[in-house]
């Protein structure tokens, strides 16, 4: 993939959203690379080796924001939702703490707004967040009004603190299961709305576009012929990236395929250097990773090293309450210092009682490992977790490429700047997802039923190279170990460069093949993305929020900018 960098220059044009706040904003610029990936299509078609199918609204993603989407779209207007595995499978089902929202009279939007920005160190957008804090609560009560059980006491719905939250404004469900029940009731909403269809298990190969616009999508399943989903509008809703790295949080299906499928359609993409680590991962060797939500720290526990030492006041005056950013680079730095794999949960001094009534999942989740949370150490250490950068999107989803808009973790809307405040991705979900659910409404209310150009083929040349030669998973796993060692929590212009000429070597023999399913477009994806984070991460000289470089410790005010990727030159 050749890659040139391109002057700063002064955002312009829809999608490129206002500049930071205060003193940056009469200064925002935006840094350019421009990419030229290898292929604009995974697999090669034409209109007669595929099916046809029509409709006015196209919704990749099942998760959180692209249901709320749904939603959102006009009676009798037809909807298609795609969604990669099951319906009920998505990073927002796996969703534990909550969703902050100011429902506490001693809370305000000021306070919400200014932790928001606090936590994001100078590049979230203040129209952006203060939209987002001031439709919360709305957006909240909507879930409560088809049917999401909230946690309660007495009659009022029980409000938690999390790190980096000056007050009380998270609200959750089921102790620490707050992402399940969200989904429960937005599914249970969507399916059998008039007009929506439901194709589970259906993987988006590539972006449809025509004319300079997107028109919908190429797809394949198993159960069906592949097929050209031809939409007047398409909102992608694809979710996160985490698989980039041997340690996440994140489901099998965060393989970065929203970046990728509109990166490669032309979409600019944004902030792909700032990659959210969670900083309480359950760490046992050879189980699979279980992220331990940010309220138990909100309620209390404490964190401590191999030796029994509490070290998070020793790094920050807020210790385990600090932000996201603050205490995975202490717990990194900690064990380096104590040469010890992980560092530990301490709820023992938390009533017992409260404990296991409050988490619930996380008591069962620790009990099959032989550990009782309100008395045993819980080993823990960070993992990928949020992918902050994106797909650029305006105020209501819309991505630079016209008839394509996007929201949720897919999306960089000038919301979490550096660093995401804990519990602010579900309620951009659902703000985004109702914003881009209308406009696209609207605007396909607006586009001729002869939108469709169903003789577009491909023209991209593939190798035909026999798949069996490789083995994918191995390159999957190596790609992620690379990535966690060189472009993980701490990062250096070494590591960075041996990242790229990696990267660039399986990239030239992986992304040139034509895959025939779902694990080979996943691996091309992954490396795409791979490469964009990478470049991104090179081209920050500095270190802002949960970006670290090593060997650029502080945090330069000249760069408070956004680094802007796109697969085009102007």
């Amino acid at each position: 993939m050749a890659v040139s960098w391109r002057p700063p220059s002064k955002p312009s044009g829809r999608g490129g959203a206002a500049g930071p706040v205060g003193l940056i904003e009469e200064t925002a610029r935006l840094s350019r690379l421009v990419f030229s990936p290898r292929r604009r299509h995974l697999v090669r078609f034409s209109p007669k080796q595929v099916a046809h199918v029509f409709t006015d609204v196209l919704v990749i993603g099942g998760g959180i924001a692209g249901l709320r989407a749904v939603l959102s779209l006009a009676p009798g207007q037809r909807a298609l939702v795609v969604t990669k595995d099951l319906l009920t499978l998505s990073n927002s089902a796996q969703a534990q703490g909550g969703i902050a929202g100011v429902l506490d009279p001693l809370d305000d939007f000021e306070h919400h707004t200014a932790d928001t920005m606090a936590a994001g160190k100078g590049l979230c957008h203040r129209d952006v967040v203060e939209m987002v804090v001031r439709e919360a609560p709305e957006r909240i009560r909507e879930l409560i009004g088809i049917g999401t059980q909230f946690d309660e006491t007495n009659g009022q719905i029980d409000l938690t603190r999390e790190g980096g939250h000056s007050h009380r404004r998270i609200v959750h469900a089921n102790g620490d299961a707050t992402g399940l029940e969200v989904m429960r009731a937005l599914q249970e909403a969507v399916i059998g709305r008039e007009g929506v269809s439901v194709w589970q298990n259906t993987f988006t190969i590539d972006l449809l576009d025509v004319g300079g616009a997107c028109r919908g999508a190429i797809v394949d399943a198993p159960d069906r012929p592949r097929t050209c989903v031809w939409a007047k509008q398409t909102i992608l809703a694809t979710g996160g990236a985490g698989r980039l790295f041997r340690e996440t949080t994140n489901p099998e299906i965060a393989t970065a395929d929203g970046h990728a499928i509109a990166f490669r359609a032309g979409a600019e993409l944004r902030d792909m250097e700032f990659m959210q680590f969670h900083p309480t991962v359950l760490y046992i060797a050879g189980s699979s990773r279980h992220l331990i939500t940010e309220a138990v720290r909100g309620e209390g526990a404490w964190l401590r090293d191999g030796h029994g030492h509490r070290f998070m006041p020793d790094y920050n005056e807020a210790a385990e309450l600090a932000p996201r950013d603050v205490v995975s680079q202490a717990i990194t730095e900690q064990i380096a210092k104590t040469n010890h794999p992980c560092v530990y949960l301490d709820l023992s001094h938390l009533d017992a009682g409260f404990v296991r009534g409050r988490f619930p999942h996380i008591a069962r989740v620790c009990a099959d490992f032989g550990l009782d949370i309100t008395s045993d150490q819980v080993p823990v250490r960070p993992g990928a977790h949020y992918m902050i950068g994106g797909v650029t999107v305006d105020e209501f989803g819309q991505t630079t490429l016209p008839g394509l808009w996007a929201a949720g973790e897919v999306t960089s809307t000038g919301l979490h700047g550096a660093n995401r405040l804990a519990s602010n991705s579900l309620v951009e979900g659902l703000v985004y997802g109702a914003r881009a659910g209308e406009a696209a409404s609207a605007a396909a209310a607006d586009t001729p039923d002869d939108f469709a150009v169903p003789g577009i083929a491909s023209d991209d040349k593939a190798a035909d190279a026999d798949d069996e030669e490789l083995n994918l998973t191995d390159l999957r796993n190596a790609l992620s170990s690379l990535m966690w060692r060189h472009v993980g929590i701490e990062r250096t212009e070494q590591g960075m460069l041996e990242a790229t000429e990696q990267l660039e070597f399986w990239d030239r023999f992986v992304s040139n093949r034509e895959f025939h399913d779902v694990a080979g477009w996943e691996l091309q994806n992954l490396l795409l993305v791979a490469q964009l984070a990478t470049a991104a991460a090179r081209g920050r000289t500095e270190s802002r929020g949960v970006h670290l470089r090593q060997d650029h410790p502080e945090t330069d005010p000249a760069q408070a900018t956004h680094i802007v990727m796109r697969s085009w030159d102007d």
